[in-house]
């Protein structure tokens, strides 16, 4: 079956295309409910049986991290457009109080449905030895145990709280966890409300003394706590209890990823109480006296209340994933480094010079782009290095390096971000440890955020200077590259190290360039290039040629783009798109959009490399096809308010191993794959009846690359060509 009509969508009834013509505001879907949807494709994978057990349960706490995460952000900013009055309607026509409710219905569902997954992977992870253990079963021995650990680590962190006038009910901070309590003195007869604050620095769960792996016993926090309340309060009596974990905003996290929210209303946001309570979760047995009182003492509004039947704080069962049972887990994966640059004993600006090179990560191990910034800073040809970073890690590599060079004497410029949302502080202090030993250190644009990944290397060669570039997708960050798909572009091209020249000096100086040679850029060029390059399909599909665009990004929201990819759907381009998270638009539409379908890949590694193709009058996959690299995402703040790159990919070895491997691969996959519908649904695709499935993320682990084989090509295998017409 051919690609194009693998995953055709059923037609509607004509009566009800009617109500999707382009220029309607529904031509669009809600970005907030499209990221709800993401993260129910994450909690699914928690179900899924064909990932080792422990890490099913990684699954539910990501998705559970995920949604806080956006309860924090999103929902924070919605709710401050509320607050200020805004009744703008957003581009798929719904207020602001419209999107909170339904936010809230589908959400609900998501924390029962995460409710649900907990409860099957306890009993499974109770069948594998792995014990969250209720009260009643701890063991005499366990008992003594907690007697101690309790009065030794517990005590003296817990504050027991009277609540009355005399003592005002505490502020709770963000992610905050407490038991609430109803008490009568045994003296007097005397009923008394009380709260016992969980500091966040206590375990969520307290592991039991034992060596064996095949009976770890873990019993939670509030259980404990709830043995020794006698301890807590000697001399009352225990009358209801409950729990409670609340969600604030947060100031910083809004501007920073709601920024298209705080637009609407930022004078308003300002003067807004900050912190307030957007989320409050209970357990299902609070009774409703304490949880009337709990909601009027945090100022919590109703619609904003959880009731769960379950266990709160579903993120912090990550901490049930213990070390001692690899046999739970993924097996270990051990990335490749590239032949080529071991051909060259190492150096990679031999290997570079010889041919522009991709590094596919995590399948490629990402010391490649590390020995790249070190050897240039041991290297006494290199006269300079630049460098830009969003993110990295606490003890980065990079960052030593580029302090190295400094020390060396070389003129080395970092381009540090320091608006890379929950990495400020880490930020900060690296641009400091920078600062002192002489590296120049810019801090980009106040209106921008940096957010392209570039670096580059300045080597004196004979009577000549040779410029050596880095483009990447993903960040500098040598963790998150051992679970990000993502790609490393190396090259000693002319015109793509003079455009990589042209946005540094963009990014330290403001001074705009007059041109680029192939790069092309956001705020200024990039949205335009990739609008022009759409036009041309459409130019190719008028003219009777083969017209197809693929896509491949973590997001898809902005509105001219998105309107373009329509005009190109009903001009008879063939628009494929794997977009991993939120995604606006509507696909499979008779009339706006039949010719497009979207897909997401949700597994083992997080997709977000981001690549796009055009056929350019040929069928895909083709060596004629234009194929670019880049560090944005399809959505307005990338393309108007960030400084990102577009790389187009020129050498044929890294064009074949991008277009031909890598994206085929991604249409391809049937076994991690999830198709969307016209409205917004996903369903998981499934191989054909007596067809064998297709894993991306099992290819790319088990078949090498092409543009880093070096002299290995001509002795090991190549990987099995990929074949759409085959599709499983």
């Amino acid at each position: 079956m051919a690609l194009d009509d693998a995953a055709a969508l059923p037609e509607r009834d004509e009566s009800e295309e009617s109500r999707y013509q382009p220029g309607a505001l529904n031509r669009f879907l809600n970005r907030e409910l499209s990221w709800l949807a993401f993260n129910e494709r994450v909690l699914e994978e928690a179900g899924n049986k064909n990932h080792p057990l422990l890490e099913r349960l990684r699954f539910l706490s990501i998705s559970a991290n995920n949604l806080d995460e956006f309860y924090m952000v999103r929902v924070a900013g919605l709710r401050g457009q509320v607050r200020a009055g805004v009744s703008a309607v957003s581009a798929e026509g719904l207020t602001p109080a419209q999107q909170l409710a339904a936010i809230n219905q589908r959400s609900g569902e998501l924390m029962r449905n995460q409710q649900m997954h907990w409860r099957t992977l306890r009993q499974e992870l109770r069948d594998n030895g792995l014990l969250v253990v209720d009260v009643a079963e701890i063991t005499p021995t366990e008992k003594e145990w907690l007697d101690s650990y309790f009065l030794d680590q517990f005590f003296p962190v817990l504050t027991p709280m009277a609540i009355d006038p005399a003592h005002p009910f505490p502020f709770i901070p963000n992610q905050g966890f407490a038991m609430v309590l109803q008490l009568r003195q045994a003296s007097d007869g005397k009923t008394m409300r009380a709260l016992i604050p969980m500091p966040n620095q206590l375990p969520r769960f307290i592991r039991f003394p034992g060596n064996d792996p095949k009976n770890v016993r873990f019993v939670t926090l509030e259980a404990l706590v709830g043995l020794y309340l006698h301890r807590l309060f000697p001399g009352f009596e225990l009358l209801d209890r409950g729990y409670f974990r609340l969600i604030r905003d947060s100031e910083i996290e809004i501007l920073e990823e709601a920024e298209d929210l705080v637009r609407l209303f930022e004078s308003a946001l300002k003067q807004r109480r900050l912190g307030s309570v957007i989320r409050l979760e209970v357990n299902a047995e609070m009774p409703e006296e304490l949880l009337s009182e709990i909601i009027d003492e945090l100022g919590a509004s109703r619609e904003d209340v959880f009731i769960l039947d379950g266990i709160i704080g579903l993120a912090a069962t990550s901490k049930l994933i213990v070390d001692e049972r690899p046999d739970l887990k993924f097996q270990p994966f051990n990335p490749r480094f590239p032949e080529r640059i071991r051909d060259m004993g190492g150096d990679c600006f031999a290997a570079i010079r010889q041919k522009d090179i991709v590094v596919h990560h995590p399948y490629e191990s990402f010391d490649v782009v590390v020995q790249f910034i070190l050897q240039a800073a041991r290297d006494p040809n290199v006269v300079a290095i630049k460098q830009t970073l969003y993110r990295t890690s606490e003890d980065s590599p990079i960052v030593k390096a580029l302090i190295e060079a400094a020390e060396a004497g070389k003129s080395v410029t970092a381009l540090v971000e320091l608006k890379a949302r929950f990495d400020e502080a880490a930020n900060i202090r690296w641009a400091r440890d920078m600062e002192r030993v002489g590296v120049q250190v810019v801090y980009g644009f106040v209106q921008l955020k940096t957010h392209a990944k570039v670096s580059m290397v300045m080597r004196r060669e004979g009577a000549t200077l040779r410029s050596y570039v880095h483009y990447g997708t993903g960040n500098y960050h040598p963790i998150t590259a051992k679970i990000y798909t993502d790609l490393s572009f190396f090259t000693a091209d002319p015109a793509l190290c003079h455009d990589a020249a042209r946005i540094f000096n963009y990014m330290t100086g403001y001074a705009r360039p007059e041109g680029t040679e192939k790069v092309s850029f956001a705020p200024l060029t990039l949205r335009s290039t990739l609008l022009e390059l759409i036009d041309v399909e459409i130019e190719h599909a008028a003219a009777g040629r083969p017209a197809t665009i693929w896509g491949k990004v973590n997001s898809l929201v902005d509105a001219g783009i998105i309107d373009a990819l329509y005009k190109a759907s009903n001009a008879g381009v063939k628009v494929h798109l794997v977009v991993r998270g939120i995604c606006c638009l509507r696909p499979g539409v008779k009339g706006m959009s039949e010719n497009i379908r979207v897909k997401s890949i949700i597994g083992r590694f997080l997709e977000h490399s981001r690549i796009v193709c055009f056929g350019a009058g040929h069928p895909l996959p083709s060596r004629n096809a234009k194929v670019f690299i880049s560090s944005a995402d399809w959505m307005p703040r990338n393309l108007d308010r960030r400084l990102e790159l577009l790389v187009p990919i020129e050498n044929p070895t890294v064009h074949q191993q991008i277009l031909d491997q890598i994206m085929v691969a991604n249409l391809k996959d049937n076994l991690q794959s999830w198709e969307m519908d016209q409205e917004g649904a996903y369903r998981r695709l499934h191989p054909s009846e007596g067809k064998e499935g297709f894993s991306a993320h099992t290819y790319f682990m088990t078949n090498p690359s092409l543009s880093g084989r070096g002299s290995a090509l001509k002795k090991q295998k190549k990987a099995p060509k990929l074949d759409l017409l085959q599709k499983a």
